[in-house]
């Protein structure tokens, strides 16, 4: 078994006395196997296919057929962890266009930054500019750029991009010359924009210019038939990068299955990855799922012991000790933020940190934090 699955297990079929080259390639395989898993496990789900059995479904996919060969303007609309980047990379797979796939996040940079990030800046144009830049819609000329959580970005900036949206140039920071780019623009929110129209947090004239053809995301409560398959798929992915073949009774399955999932199809595969790394052995019954989709909140002392009990059996092969605690500190981490919606102070305090410490910890695991 271990040795058809698992590269390295090719160290078996060397022959002694060994031979260099026959050496350099095993180690090869291993490095690029090892690659691939990385690169899978940091796309998460937005690296995912679109993956589901439900008429919601099947739907998106209909409308990602019809708009992803023209250049119309797409709105994607849906709660955090729906997947809504996994919906703009694929009308971007779809569309045809040999440009790049550029994405932003419109609400995770400094307003002050914002401009200069999509547009780019000259040199001198303020201070720290020592050299000229190009913006994120210049490096997706050609391409897709994809304008994540549209809603929090600043009325200022919104007067900017719509004159992108009007005329496709752009000017850069500390820049008078006018720069044709030829993107098609993508742009997500989780926001109900109508709302924030009201409100006065965003343009009108905008709004109407982003929705040329709206995509509406179902939260994955609303879709109940799509999580076996992305389950299935989840697993998959974790045996590629842990070695451990998770198995699912059906009465966990059914667990899983009623849940409301507030944080969507993230929190599922953050929930996946975490199982994998709890569970070593591998199989997940009813019991075995942790807090909240059992009633009981975890205490101290039986989290404790649900720790040890995983650790009572090995896989297979053995694991990498210092490698599992240290996926195991990351997965408590990022659930402890998904709990306290990613206030950074909460989860410190929830995890008998001090905040520093737990914004070094985030930083070292390359984890995301919106305090």
């Amino acid at each position: 078994m271990l040795r058809k699955e698992f590269p390295w297990a090719r160290f078996y079929d060397l022959r002694c006395p060994v031979q260099f080259d026959e050496l350099g390639n095993v180690l090869e395989e291993i490095q690029a196997s090892h690659s691939r898993c990385r690169r899978e496990s940091e796309q998460g789900i937005d690296g995912m296919p679109i993956i589901g059995e439900s008429d919601a479904t099947k739907s998106i996919e209909s409308l990602i057929e019809r708009v992803a060969p023209s250049q119309a303007t797409v709105l994607i609309a849906g709660e955090s962890g729906t997947g809504k980047e996994v919906v703009v990379r694929q009308i971007h797979r779809q569309s045809g266009r040999k440009g790049p796939f550029v994405a932003i996040n419109c609400g995770a940079i400094p307003e002050h930054l914002l401009e200069s990030e999509l547009f780019g800046h000259e040199r001198g144009a303020f201070t720290g500019a020592v050299t000229r830049r190009v913006g994120r819609f210049e490096l997706a000329d050609g391409g897709t750029i994809f304008l994540d959580e549209i809603g929090d970005m600043p009325l200022p900036m919104q007067v900017k991009l719509l004159r992108v949206l009007q005329e496709r140039v752009i000017e850069r920071v500390g820049g008078t010359a006018s720069i044709p780019v030829d993107v098609r623009i993508v742009a997500a929110t989780h926001r109900d924009l109508s709302r924030c129209i009201t409100d006065g947090t965003f343009r009108e004239d905008l709004y109407y210019r982003l929705s040329v053809f709206p995509i509406d995301i179902p939260p994955l409560r609303e879709r109940p038939e799509d999580i076996a398959p992305l389950v299935r798929e989840m697993i998959e992915r974790v045996h590629r990068r842990y070695c451990v073949q998770l198995r699912i009774t059906p009465d966990a399955m059914a667990v899983f299955e009623d849940y409301s999932w507030p944080g969507n199809a993230r929190e599922l595969a953050n929930l996946v990855e975490r199982l994998a790394v709890m569970r070593p052995n591998g199989l997940i019954d009813a019991p075995d799922l942790p807090w909240p989709l059992r009633e009981t909140p975890p205490g101290t002392d039986a989290f404790a012991d649900s720790v040890s009990q995983d650790l009572k059996v090995l896989p297979e092969g053995g694991l990498n000790l210092k490698e599992y605690l240290a996926d195991l500190e990351r997965e408590m981490i990022r659930f402890a933020l998904e709990r306290a919606d990613g206030v950074v102070q909460q989860a410190a305090g929830e995890l008998g940190l001090q905040r520093t410490t737990l914004v070094e910890k985030i930083s070292r695991h390359k984890l995301r934090d919106r305090d």
